[in-house]
């Protein structure tokens, strides 16, 4: 047995004591990401990466944020990439909505008078959404691209639904089958990129964790009406993963004022990895959006 006085390792069996880290209330090690500008930031912005990934696959979007004089921060959330936990489980997906919260009031210490923002994709849009609606009045705007809305009718069926809950008590840790990589992005060396990413788990979505999702859905559902903040939606039509209806609930249900939603016909999931003219037409978007609202923030105005 190793010794008590032994470093903490990631999955990677790197230490912790080399990596930039925060300890969760749960005693577990979770790996950070910063992307700092040169002077002092603008604003702050928290990246939440979707399910299986980790935060490492936004670089390209979080040095575009810092170029805006952004402070983004990150971390891989229990389970994922380089932070502790078995594999995609979670006991309770509260767990990565308490993380976000301890992360932000962390860096929030340091920049106590800087509009804070939040980005989640996928299952991280859910995160996103359900953090915001804890703190109704605390984030200055959200950035949401195919969050976790609605699951994709085909995985999420009555059938299949009643089946997970009745496995989650016997079988909570079978197999129900891998992400389908060919689902995530047209642009085919994306997908290669993904599939040859050592830190994404690969090792198939396990009953406890569709339930949890599940469980994510539902309570996105009562949270949608909660929501008064700026938010910008950004939705593939052709999303086979979360269901691209999600999006329009969104905008339908939440009480924000300042909401945007721009749908990419034929577009598959993961939009800042898709087709370059999609990727792009991403990028632009939350540039234009978030230095609006940036300014907005610091002027104490609506946009």
């Amino acid at each position: 047995m190793p010794e008590a006085s032994s470093p903490r390792r990631t999955p990677q069996n790197v230490p912790y004591q080399d990596l930039p880290h925060l300890v969760n209330a749960d005693g577990q090690y979770l790996f950070c990401r910063y992307w700092k500008p040169s002077g002092t930031p603008k604003a702050l912005i928290f990246v939440s990466h979707g399910a299986g990934e980790h935060c490492g696959r936004y670089d390209e979007l979080a040095h575009m944020l810092k170029g805006l004089d952004m402070l983004v921060f990150a971390h891989d959330h229990v389970g994922h990439g380089q932070s502790e936990g078995e594999r995609m489980v979670v006991s309770d997906f509260q767990v990565f909505v308490r993380d976000v919260l301890q992360h932000v009031d962390t860096i929030q210490k340091d920049y106590p008078d800087v509009p804070i923002f939040l980005l989640g994709h996928s299952m991280g849009g859910a995160i996103s959404i359900l953090v915001a609606a804890e703190r109704p009045t605390y984030f200055s705007g959200m950035v949401l691209i195919s969050p976790l809305v609605l699951a994709n009718p085909e995985s999420a069926s009555t059938l299949k639904v009643l089946a997970a809950k009745l496995l989650n008590f016997v079988l909570p840790n079978m197999t129900l089958g891998r992400i389908d990589s060919s689902v995530l992005s047209r642009n085919k060396s994306e997908v290669d990129l993904y599939n040859s990413d050592p830190l994404v788990c690969r090792a198939g979505l396990k009953v406890c964790f569709g339930i949890q999702l599940l469980n994510a859905v539902a309570r996105v559902e009562r949270a949608m009406p909660r929501l008064t903040l700026p938010f910008l939606l950004l939705q593939g039509s052709a999303d086979r993963l979360c269901d691209s209806k999600g999006a329009y609930l969104l905008m339908e249900s939440s009480r924000s004022q300042d909401k945007t939603l721009k749908m990419y016909e034929g577009a598959y999931h993961v939009l800042h990895r898709e087709l370059p003219e999609v990727t792009n037409s991403v990028l632009h978007e939350v540039n234009s959006w978030v230095s609006h609202r940036i300014a907005a923030a610091g002027a104490g105005c609506p946009p």
